[in-house]
């Protein structure tokens, strides 16, 4: 067989395993069996190596943004040409929402599969790393920080919990943006660097973005008082917030940003810390072979 599945059984709090029995029924339906799981955060890049080295051809992530990330990340790697399909199972399922796939069943996602009809689209690069939907600074990844610590949620609901209580006590990072006009002076709330539409389950945070037109979509949050930050927040969820006097955003192939201390980094639902104060950025076009739903990118 030339497709794998790479399972997250930890994905969206564990809500997957309720799921699981049909999923794999779907795709074994059709000819699938090899399966593989995780057995502690961050195995999927190497399970990832291991099926491309076998001559894997379409690997299927299970799970959420993080998994689909390190993932995509393996596979950009390697430089092989492996196609990446998505089984939303996670907590934002952001790039699912990109794919059209969030709300398709599992015998439907397994039907694409076995097509096989894939799509290039644009992959993010920062530090290091690949990301296919957002790599966030400041209040973003602090968020996220906050939401791996709350254990009594799942879902959007997290996020939503983490953001809200972050909005009374987070304070803004400095930071120095190089290629980017009209950014203002002063403490930053927020910097969202984004490849998808989507943040957080929730937030519509770059909606003019599209990962087929070779650029990042970039967001700049001024720092703000509270009842500011609060209508930042709703405006995010709407995706009206690009039209707020605190918020500059850029559509562009590349940037660098420049950091006070070295900061922490939401990378496709993950938390990474930058190997230095000064992050480079940059638009990958047609990079990654992805199966979508149909139309997902007209």
């Amino acid at each position: 067989m030339t497709t794998c599945l790479i399972v997250n059984p930890a994905a969206g709090r564990g809500g997957i395993r309720a799921k699981l029995a049909s999923l794999l029924e779907a795709f074994r339906s059709r000819g699938v069996v090899n399966v593989v799981y995780t057995s502690a955060p961050g195995e999927e890049e190497g399970l990832a190596q291991r099926a491309i080295g076998e001559g894997i051809r379409t690997i299927v992530a299970v799970g959420g943004d993080g998994t689909c990330g390190r993932i995509a990340d393996a596979i950009m790697q390697s430089k092989s040409g492996c196609q990446l399909a998505v089984v939303p199972i996670g907590t934002g399922n952001d790039f699912a929402k990109t794919l059209h796939v969030d709300g398709y069943a599992p015998a439907q996602i397994a039907e694409l599969v076995t097509r096989g009809v894939a799509t290039r689209i644009d992959v993010g690069w920062a530090d290091g790393h690949y990301f296919l939907n957002s790599c966030g600074f400041g209040f973003d990844a602090s968020v996220l920080e906050a939401s791996n610590k709350t254990r009594f949620l799942k879902g959007n609901a997290v996020y939503m919990y983490a953001a809200l209580r972050q909005l009374f006590s987070y304070r803004g990072i400095e930071v120095r943006a190089s290629g980017v006009a009209g950014v203002k002076r002063g403490p930053m709330l927020m910097i969202t660097v984004s490849n998808g539409q989507y943040l957080g389950g929730a937030f519509k945070i770059a909606p003019r973005a599209s990962v087929v037109d070779g650029k990042l979509d970039t967001c700049f949050f001024s720092d703000s008082n509270v009842v500011e930050r609060m209508r930042l927040f709703l405006g995010a969820m709407r995706g009206t917030h690009l039209e707020m006097p605190s918020v500059t955003s850029a559509s562009l192939p590349q940037l660098t940003l420049s950091f006070a201390v070295r900061p922490a980094m939401e990378m496709d639902g993950e938390l990474r810390f930058a190997r230095s104060k000064t992050v480079e950025l940059r638009c990958l076009p047609r990079a990654l072979a992805v199966i979508a739903a149909p139309g997902a990118f007209s």
